[in-house]
């Protein structure tokens, strides 16, 4: 497990990749969508836009957006995030999405057309530069993302983006792929492969260091959903990974990771 090596471009165009396809076949690496958000929240989106979506925790309660907010969604993927944020805004709010996927970028424009959302953008750019997609300092009252930190191969800028481009007072609410305990390299390299999208993942603490250091403060982080040797089991029988499972040290594996909502805030 590790975040700061800089951006890694052979990483991020298969990312690029990955989810292009994601948008092309509405299949991804996370979990259902029926376990992270309510039937309520889901029930007037547009399809594609909860089948194109896997993320690891719903970040919406946590962020408790307000009519008028501005929120910034990094890597907003099809949409449901910053859809759900569009709707919780109000028509007086403005959500903007962030994607480096042409396909994800049509695909979110097409669910937002569909669903009627006047309120919401979606702009191609890099989360480890938001400049990429012209968002300015200050700019925005919210950032929320769902499982996609985890992915860049670096986090320090992706944080850093974050807190520049919050107002003074401004939160930083996203659901992340957290690290639980530090781990070998092996298992660590085996785990991300296993699950799809956990190489890399930064450890809870030093999650919590890096977001201080930025600048900043009530950093908490909250487990939502811990991928136990029993769930790991049930993914290899689901998947057909049993292989993949008997090859890594499920005792060491156990417990190392976990959907989480990850909460701060710019003073």
């Amino acid at each position: 497990m590790g975040c700061c090596g800089g951006v890694d471009e052979k990483k991020r165009e298969e990312i690029r990749e990955h989810y292009g396809n994601t948008a092309r076949t509405s299949s991804c690496c996370g979990v259902s969508q029926s376990n992270i958000y309510s039937p309520a929240q889901i029930a007037e989106l547009p399809p594609d836009a909860v089948k194109a979506s896997r993320g690891c925790a719903d970040p919406h309660a946590a962020a408790a957006l307000q009519p008028g907010e501005r929120v910034l969604d990094l890597g907003s993927g099809g949409g449901i995030d910053a859809l759900l944020a569009a709707r919780e805004v109000g028509a007086d709010g403005f959500v903007l999405g962030i994607d480096m996927t042409d396909d994800m970028l049509e695909l979110a424009r097409r669910n937002a057309a569909e669903g009627g959302f006047a309120n919401v953008e979606f702009r191609k750019g890099y989360i480890e530069d938001l400049a990429s997609a012209e968002v300015a300092d200050a700019s925005f009252d919210v950032v929320i993302s769902n499982c996609v930190i985890n992915l860049s191969t670096d986090k320090p800028a992706v944080l850093r983006e974050a807190f520049r481009v919050l107002r003074p007072g401004g939160r930083f609410v996203v659901a992340d792929v957290v690290g639980m305990k530090r781990i070998d390299a092996e298992t660590a390299r085996r785990l991300g492969d296993f699950l799809g999208c956990v190489s890399g993942v930064l450890v809870d603490e030093d999650y919590t260091a890096l977001l201080r250091e930025i600048g900043f403060s009530g950093v908490d982080i909250q487990v939502q959903t811990l991928y136990t040797a029993e769930r790991l089991k049930m993914r290899a029988e689901r998947k057909g990974y049993q292989d993949q499972l008997a090859a890594m040290d499920l005792d060491e594996a156990a417990d190392a990771t976990a959907g989480c909502i990850v909460i701060a805030r710019k003073e």
